[in-house]
């Protein structure tokens, strides 16, 4: 246990623990706790930044106390690296709003810093405010804490469930531990975060019509422009890259703010369909917390991502298990599988690969307009695994193998239906408007270049060596 008051000579400093705190209205104050919840940053009403953090002692491990911090801009307010890290509040004041005890931190006079938690040593802050005036005997307090961390707290900050991204669900506040793989700005102040946790988000219904792909296709990803190739080889290749946004007409959030390379926890996150894609929404009533790396649940999902690559099935998507659809069959049966994003990011040019992939959409989307006046095969087909989406070509030849010579248009259209998931009715019309839940099929692809002098430019990808049954 640490003390409960230390005096000095120095303006009779000291730490309330909190369960003192809480008792202390209107009286400035000095704390130290451990923090167990933070907000992401977002701007005040006014011209401030703002975020809230919870934090716990000996003295209340339960619920605590939270503190509303306000600062000049985003990267002046506290930045906890993980849940369980320690912060200390120099003179701030505690409040009372509608039965709830807070301490409000007032830039003006009060001050922090942030040390890291229960399993370091290091006593110097990896964060400070700029007025914060550090004092030896600080030293034995975070050390106690770290002592009660250990000995005493059971510190199961993630004890509510959180899912993994393969078990999200549309529309409900839910919690995710995952990776930030890349933070960038996709407009003016708009930011996306990509995170992933080696899993594989589940396949979503496709709403758009086929007639759509003509004006309103679907869309390769949900970024405005794509990102570099550069930026795309640093991702993963097994498990879905996840986008997410904070919610248009919500308080800007510091989403920019979050840390490349670290785990996180997002705390009522909200997940939506977009063009049949998902990502993440933050909120107003969203948490985050960075994550220890030497948490039970980031092992675990290190461990099973680790044991999936090793799998002589891992670029097969995750919901395709047992095994695709009997649909389509290629020439290489035995090639292994790889992703789209390993299509994408392979070193080479120009390849050929083996996948298993959902054919979204086709334009153009009649059977009767697969081939052009002179009778060759010209159709783009949109192809999507957890990982990516790629435009393919069918073209001459490679379009005669696909479909099996030249079909009828009825027979064409019952394999373009069977293909892009559109039930069996008694024509067009009655299926446009139809959900599609396309299957998943093994194809090959080939990648090549229009322009010899910028051949990653001009890369496309064309099926080949492929059949539908």
């Amino acid at each position: 246990m640490r003390p409960k008051a230390v005096a000095t000579r120095e303006d009779d400093y000291k730490f309330l623990q909190l369960v003192d705190a809480l008792a202390s209205l209107n009286q400035k104050v000095n704390l130290i706790g451990v923090v167990v919840e933070t907000t992401s940053p977002k701007k005040s009403k006014g011209t401030d930044c703002f975020c809230r953090l919870r934090i716990v002692d000996e003295s209340n491990s339960s619920p605590g106390i939270f503190v509303n911090v306000f600062a000049e801009n985003m990267e002046k307010l506290p930045h906890v690296e993980s849940a369980g890290d320690i912060v200390l509040f120099s003179r701030v004041v505690i409040n009372t709003y509608s039965g709830e005890v807070y301490a409000l931190f007032n830039r003006r006079f009060s001050s922090f810093a942030l040390f890291e938690g229960m399993h370091s040593t290091n006593l110097v802050p990896y964060q400070v405010s700029s007025n914060f005036c550090p004092r030896e005997h600080d030293k034995k307090f975070i050390m106690g804490l770290r002592k009660w961390l250990v000995v005493d707290y059971p510190l199961e900050i993630g004890s509510n469930e959180s899912l993994s991204l393969k078990e999200i669900r549309e529309g409900e506040r839910l919690n995710l531990i995952c990776k930030v793989i890349h933070i960038c700005e996709v407009a003016n102040e708009q930011w996306m975060a990509f995170v992933w946790d080696g899993t594989d988000t589940p396949p979503v219904a496709i709403p758009s019509k086929l007639e759509d792909e003509m004006e309103n296709p679907l869309p390769l990803l949900l970024e405005p422009f794509p990102l570099s190739r550069d930026i795309l080889c640093t991702f993963p290749a097994v498990g879905t890259v996840l986008r997410v946004i904070v919610n248009q007409g919500n308080e800007k959030l510091g989403l920019h703010l979050l840390k490349s390379g670290r785990w996180v926890k997002f705390i009522n996150i909200i997940f939506e369909h977009c063009s049949g894609l998902w990502r993440g929404l933050l909120m107003p009533f969203t948490k985050l917390r960075y994550w220890p790396n030497d948490d039970h649940l980031v092992l675990k999902s290190q461990s099973f991502y680790s044991e999936r690559i090793q799998s002589k099935w891992a670029r097969m998507p995750f919901w395709s298990f047992p095994w695709s659809s009997h649909i389509a069959e290629t020439d290489y049966e035995d090639v292994p599988f790889v992703t789209l994003m390993n299509v994408l990011t392979y070193s080479e040019v120009t390849a050929k690969f083996r996948c298993v992939v959902r054919v979204i959409a086709a334009f153009p989307w009649q059977a009767e307009d697969f081939c052009s006046p002179l009778g060759t095969y010209r159709i783009r087909l949109t192809l999507e695994d957890p990982t990516a989406r790629i435009h393919a070509f069918l073209y001459a030849e490679d379009g005669e193998k696909f479909f099996g010579g030249y079909p009828s248009v009825d027979e064409m259209t019952r394999k373009r239906n069977i293909l892009l998931g559109l039930t069996e009715s008694n024509g067009d019309e009655q299926i446009k408007d139809n959900f599609r839940n396309p299957p998943w099929v093994e194809c090959c692809i080939k990648s090549y270049y229009l322009d010899k002098s910028d051949v990653w430019g001009s890369r496309n990808f064309r099926i080949f060596a492929t059949k539908l049954k």
